[in-house]
């Protein structure tokens, strides 16, 4: 068991709120999705502080700040003042699961990918068809994704992921040539490790 939290799993979370910005209501916001554009074209967010379920929030309008990465403005309707904007610092901002956007095929969320079980497959599959050699074939559990590593913007690498496993700490290139079975609905990773990977992870 992964001990995922359900109620959560029915939610996206895709900005924090930080502080007021000007004196109409707006707040600023880190951005926590790579596809904000879209909030303009929508016309309620969900908000929720602490824990609860996310209420839903009339939206004005939204813009990116071209001048702060990673940063957009927002303003909800019943928002018109600094006083009322400054109640919204810290809140967070959802959106149903259902509206998430759909990836390309061999694309995941990272949010899909921590928490599954990573199975170890064997570095060569057996041409023994006996019952016997086929359980030795069998893919073992590895370990569980904790985390996704990406590199800087002007690196070119591949993603790692982080897997916890019984020896400690071991970080998979997430290629196609090691990651050969990503199944995210069945929580299930499976991969085939190249010789002296668990080498290079210890030193």
């Amino acid at each position: 068991m992964s001990g995922r939290d359900e109620a959560n799993e029915k939610w996206l979370l895709v900005a924090h709120i930080l502080r007021p910005r000007g004196n109409k209501g707006e707040v600023l916001a880190e951005l926590l999705t790579d596809f904000p554009a879209r909030f303009s074209q929508l016309k309620q967010l969900f908000l929720r502080k602490d824990d609860g379920q996310p209420v839903a929030t009339a939206l004005d309008h939204f813009w990116v700040d071209q001048n702060h990465p990673g940063m957009g403005v927002f303003h909800f309707a019943a928002c018109a003042t600094i006083s009322d904007a400054e109640k919204l610092r810290d809140y967070d901002v959802f959106l149903p699961i259902e509206l998430r956007i759909s990836l390309p095929a061999g694309q995941y969320f990272v949010t899909d990918l921590i928490g599954c079980t990573v199975f170890r497959i064997a570095a060569e599959e057996t041409k023994l068809a006996s019952p016997a050699c086929s359980m030795a074939e069998a893919p073992q559990v590895l370990g569980t994704v904790r985390d996704v590593f990406f590199p800087g913007e002007s690196v070119v690498a591949t993603p790692l992921l982080q897997v916890e496993t019984a020896h400690g700490e071991l970080l998979v290139p997430l290629a196609q040539d090691i990651c050969e079975r990503i199944d995210v609905v069945a929580r299930r990773i499976e991969v085939r490790l190249p010789e002296g990977l668990d080498e290079l992870n210890a030193e």
